[in-house]
């Protein structure tokens, strides 16, 4: 059957063409929890050869460009702020002629233990800022994303500033360690997944331990 060719099966396979890591610009906000997006992305870019996050107006956002399975890649930190990231985005995809599904997403998440990755090819939101612009500027919630566990807020009292106060805090030093073990595991899902899919990237990596 034609559908169970080798062909069909490769053509079935999610690569990601545009890796978008998640987080707010500057210094005040630098290695946040929220922040462990950007912070996964400039890993990535620092294990390629020849590849530069740099400012661009049209974009939003830093971007850096490689080929993966012969086929141009782009990393993207949105600098619109977190609200508003679907902006960035939403205009990286338009320039490309991406389909949404080219995109893999990477952002932190409170419903996760620190360092545990979860990576899906769809979903929603969940509370998160970030997602809800993306799901919001794109029409769709049927994109891969790769989820970040980042513990969760005592959300006893004033809940809404919990959460606001945990996301923009740093990592406590030993939570710190396991961040710092998790960012190359996640860089390896994310180029095991640019190489054999999104699925097969799941597969191996969700549920994986950081072992100190």
């Amino acid at each position: 059957m034609v559908g169970n060719s080798p062909a069909a099966t490769e053509t079935a396979l999610v690569l990601p063409r545009l890796i978008v890591g998640l987080g707010n610009p500057g210094a005040k906000y630098a290695r946040t929890r929220h922040n462990i997006g950007f912070e996964i992305v400039d890993a990535l870019a620092k294990g390629l050869p020849d590849v530069s996050l740099v400012g661009n107006k049209r974009f939003q956002g830093e971007t850096g460009e490689f080929r993966s399975a012969g086929e141009r890649t782009v990393l993207l930190k949105p600098t619109t702020y977190m609200n508003k990231s679907g902006q960035s985005v939403r205009a990286v995809l338009d320039w490309y002629k991406l389909a949404p599904a080219a995109v893999l997403v990477v952002y932190d998440d409170m419903d996760l233990p620190t360092g545990k990755l979860r990576m899906r090819l769809s979903g929603g939101a969940g509370g998160h800022n970030g997602m809800k612009s993306i799901i919001a500027h794109l029409g769709t919630k049927d994109f891969p994303r790769l989820r970040v566990g980042v513990g969760s807020a005592d959300k006893s009292g004033d809940a809404d500033g919990a959460v606001i106060s945990h996301v923009l805090g740093r990592f406590a030093p030993e939570e710190r360690k396991i961040v710092d073990a998790v960012i190359p595991m996640a860089v390896d899902a994310i180029d095991f997944s640019l190489r054999k899919g999104v699925e097969r990237s799941m597969s191996l990596y969700n549920g994986r331990e950081v072992e100190l």
